[in-house]
C-alpha cells in the first residue's frame, strides 16, 4: 500500500512527532507493514521538479494512491482561489491538487489537527480562510465537503493532534494497511478510536490530588491542574498519558496542563490557556459525563477529606510530606 503525503499550511509538527516514533527506522517499520512512501516533502530524496511529476501523475490516474495523507491546513484564500499557497511555485493552488487526489485515492488522512479541523492556522481573524480537510473548526464541511466518503465508505480519517503521538499516525495507516479500520473504528469526528476513546485524564500523575480536589495555584506546583490553571485533561480524547512520548513523557508529565489539541477548537478558547474559567467559583468545564450538580458535590466531599500529606505537596514543587506507613495486622 502506497502513502502520498502532501504538506499545506502547517509547522511541520506533525512529521517531525513522527519521526519521533521509539520503534526505530520509520522506514523500516512502514515496510513491515507493507506501507510505502511514494513522496513525502521532508524525508523523500527526490526533488520538487520529479515531486510535480508524480503528483500530475496521482491526480490524473497514471500512479494509484492509496492513501493520501494531508498534514497542514488546507488555505482557501483569497477569495475562495487557493492563491496563498501552490505546490512548488506552480500555477495550480494546492486545494485543487487535494480535491482531485482525493477523489482518486483509496483512503484519505488528515494528520494533525490543523488538516483535521484547521488548527493553529485558522485561529483569530484567519485571513487565508484555512480549514481542515472535512471540518472547518467544529463545523463539518471544510475542503471536501461533509458527504465525501473514500472508495471503501470511509470518510475523511482524523489523527487530531497537535501534533500527534507518532504511534497514532503509524497504527491507523497499518490499519488501512490490513483492511481492519472500518467505520465503527472511528468516533464520531472521525477519529481512530483506539486512541479517541480514552481520556488524557486516564493515567495522569496527577489523578491522586484530583480526586481530593487538591488543586495547583501556579504552575511549578504539583497539585491538580484543572480547577486554576487550565487542564482540560477530564475532557479531551486521547491516551497520552497511557501511550507515553518517547516512552515517559506527557504534556502533564512535563508540568504543562492539557489543552485539549485533540479537539476543533482548541486554539481559540476564549480565554488564555493557563486560566479556568468559572462561574460563582465552579469551572465552566466540567469532567466529561458528569453533571454540574454531582461534581458540586463531589467536590465538597473530596476537599474536606483531603489528607495533610496531599494538601501539603499539591501547593509545592516538590514533595513535602511522604506517604506514611502502614503495617498489616495479623
Amino acid at each position: 500500500m502506497n502513502i502520498l503525503w502532501l504538506q499545506s499550511g502547517g509547522c511541520g509538527g506533525c512529521t517531525l512527532s513522527w519521526l519521533g516514533s521509539e520503534h526505530g527506522s520509520l522506514f523500516r517499520v512502514l515496510a513491515d507493514e507493507g506501507l510505502e512512501l511514494l513522496w513525502h516533502p521532508s524525508v523523500s530524496e527526490v526533488g520538487v521538479d520529479e515531486a510535480r511529476e508524480l503528483i500530475v501523475q496521482c491526480a490524473d490516474g497514471r500512479t494509484e494512491v492509496d492513501v493520501l495523507c494531508i498534514e497542514g491546513s488546507l488555505l482557501r484564500g483569497p477569495r475562495g482561489s487557493g492563491g496563498f499557497h501552490r505546490f512548488g511555485g506552480g500555477a495550480r493552488p494546492m486545494i485543487d491538487w487535494v480535491r482531485q487526489i482525493a477523489g482518486r485515492a483509496r483512503h484519505v488522512v488528515a494528520v494533525g489537527s490543523c488538516s483535521a479541523w484547521g488548527g493553529i492556522t485558522a485561529a483569530g481573524m484567519n485571513p487565508t480562510d484555512a480549514c481542515g480537510l472535512q471540518y472547518d473548526g467544529e463545523a463539518s464541511g471544510g475542503l471536501l465537503g461533509p458527504e465525501f466518503r473514500d472508495a471503501t465508505g470511509l470518510p475523511v480519517i482524523n489523527i487530531a493532534g497537535c501534533p500527534p503521538h507518532p504511534d497514532w499516525i503509524t497504527e491507523t495507516l497499518a490499519m488501512l494497511a490490513r483492511g481492519t479500520l472500518l467505520p465503527a473504528q472511528l468516533d464520531e469526528l472521525g477519529r481512530p478510536r483506539f486512541y479517541a476513546d480514552q481520556l488524557v485524564h486516564h493515567g495522569c500523575p496527577r489523578n491522586e490530588y484530583y480526586e481530593f480536589k487538591a488543586s495547583a495555584e501556579k504552575h511549578s506546583d504539583q497539585g491538580c491542574l484543572m480547577e486554576h490553571l487550565g487542564c482540560g485533561g477530564t475532557q479531551a480524547h486521547a491516551d497520552c498519558n497511557q501511550r507515553l512520548w518517547n516512552g515517559e513523557g506527557s504534556c502533564l508529565r512535563g508540568g504543562y496542563a492539557c489543552i485539549r489539541c485533540t479537539d476543533p477548537g482548541f486554539e481559540e478558547p476564549g480565554h488564555a490557556f493557563e486560566t479556568t474559567p468559572k462561574v460563582a467559583g465552579i469551572p465552566l468545564g466540567l469532567p466529561a459525563d458528569m453533571p454540574k450538580a454531582w461534581f458540586i458535590a463531589l467536590a465538597a466531599l473530596s476537599k474536606s477529606a483531603t489528607p495533610a500529606r496531599v494538601r501539603e505537596n499539591a501547593t509545592a514543587d516538590h514533595q513535602l510530606r511522604a506517604p506514611s506507613v502502614k503495617r498489616n495486622k495479623k
